[in-house]
């Protein structure tokens, strides 16, 4: 908790036994900020708080909060989430988004300085796939991170960039929860073909 703190750590500790053989004084005097639901005893509420009254709480999320910047506890309403309600919300989330799960391991991009990053100056023109990415997405009425990744063999920082770029020129449209991103460039007519071969031959 000593070293947590000092590197900005966050340190969540939970118990459901509430003892002084688990609640030391050495944890408590390293994690001032506490939370007790409801007890069995005032002497479990002490031993969380030192303080009593998490015994009478009255569940369902009732809670005590104590913190540094206040002298005695605080009741405060958790938002109390059932099991048939996460279910639901899992429920929901798998039959409503669809995820893509690549086969292969997309490493970073190396760029010619060893950094490990991609070398772009200030200016989001200068990407040389920039154009590149922009045919392709107008061909396949398709934008997203990882068909990039896919089209253009680059890693997934590079791709993301440029879908920024794309998006902020006006090429696709804004991310819209599960949905795919509209592609509001058109082909140019009688380039279709052109610009695919193009591509293909680079």
């Amino acid at each position: 908790a000593q070293m947590s703190r000092a590197v900005g750590i966050h340190l969540l500790l939970s118990t459901q036994r509430p003892s002084v053989n688990v609640i030391t004084g050495l944890i408590k005097a390293n994690v001032p900020t506490r939370i007790a639901l409801k007890v069995a005893s005032q002497i479990d509420s002490r031993t969380i708080l030192d303080n009593q009254g998490a015994e009478k709480l009255l569940g369902q999320g009732d809670m005590l909060y104590k913190g540094p910047q206040y002298n005695e506890p605080v009741r405060i309403q958790c938002p109390y989430v059932s099991e048939e309600e996460v279910k639901e919300v899992v429920d929901f989330i798998k039959k409503n988004y669809q995820f893509e799960l690549e086969d292969q391991i997309n490493l970073p991009d190396d760029n010619l300085d060893g950094t490990g990053g991609v070398s772009l100056n200030d200016d989001e023109d200068e990407d040389p796939l920039f154009e590149d990415a922009r045919a392709v997405v107008i061909e396949s009425k398709k934008a997203s991170t990882s068909f990039l990744q896919r089209k253009l063999g680059i890693g997934y920082s590079r791709a993301a960039r440029i879908i920024d770029m794309l998006e902020d020129r006006g090429v696709i449209g804004t991310q819209n929860g599960s949905k795919a991103r509209e592609v509001y460039e058109l082909p140019a007519q009688g380039s279709e073909h052109e610009s695919e071969e193009e591509y293909y031959e680079e």
